[in-house]
């Protein structure tokens, strides 16, 4: 199966810094503390992070108490920076893709991915591996695009009045799962759609238990500051799950 490294090409690359440049951002207002309020006590904690990314995360969970943090991203780009920035003697980098885990010889306590997984074609064999790598009772915390986001293959994305006011989101062949080719900095961006119940039955089947869900939306307060993320109110970016190596 194909191995997709779209953050290792340049185009791409420089309009995704731009994005996490402005702080300003739906990583920072929603994805990021909801992903942090799934996590446990880390203290003397294993974690993995798949797709480690800059390696903010991982510099984090140290600051959390862990013991130690292996995170592993399939670009290099990425890699360089999370090395320059967010590195300590307890944070190993490694330089491969998520699939290729099971080349990983170590137990985990909590394995943790950040807006990754939406690029993996093998979920499947993910979830399998991660599940292999936790020690029993350990947790799988990951966060990826929400599927009613993923779906959307055709058409106009909103619904609008006559004065070009969002009235509501539109989705396309959301009961579809597969491969989404879309237009983001640069053409032929290639993520995958899996519904809600593709997503949980798998992880069910991998042997995990689902403990928590959350699709975070802004608060009231977020909205009357930055307005342009009421849209959110109409589809939530992220899907985030907790599950269970029980």
């Amino acid at each position: 199966m194909s191995k997709q490294n779209i953050y290792d090409n340049e185009v791409f690359f420089n309009g995704y810094q731009k994005i996490r440049e402005n702080k300003v951002n739906a990583n920072i207002l929603f994805e990021k503390p909801a992903l942090f309020s799934l996590l446990p006590d880390l203290k003397d904690k294993s974690i993995l992070d798949l797709g480690c990314g800059y390696g903010e995360n991982c510099k984090e969970f140290i600051k959390m108490g862990a013991s130690n943090v292996t995170g592993i991203d399939i670009s290099v780009k990425m890699l360089e920076i999370a090395q320059k920035e967010n590195s300590a003697l307890n944070i190993k980098y490694l330089n491969i893709p998520m699939e290729d885990i099971n080349n990983l010889n170590k137990k985990y306590d909590v394995i943790v991915s950040s807006l990754a997984l939406h690029y993996v074609q093998d979920f499947e064999g993910v979830c399998k591996n991660v599940y292999n790598l936790l020690q029993k009772n350990g947790l799988f915390i990951f966060s990826q695009e929400n599927p009613l986001n993923t779906c959307f293959t055709t058409g106009e994305r909103w619904t609008r009045d006559e004065n070009g006011k969002k009235l509501y989101a539109n989705i396309s062949n959301y009961s579809v799962d597969g491969k989404r080719c879309s237009k983001w900095f640069v053409e032929d961006v290639i993520k995958y759609h899996r519904t809600f119940s593709s997503i949980m039955n798998t992880l069910i089947n991998s042997g995990f238990t689902i403990e928590k869900l959350l699709e975070p939306y802004p608060t009231e307060e977020i909205i009357q500051k930055y307005p342009d993320y009421k849209d959110n109110m109409h589809k939530p970016d992220f899907l985030l799950i907790k599950a269970a190596k029980k």
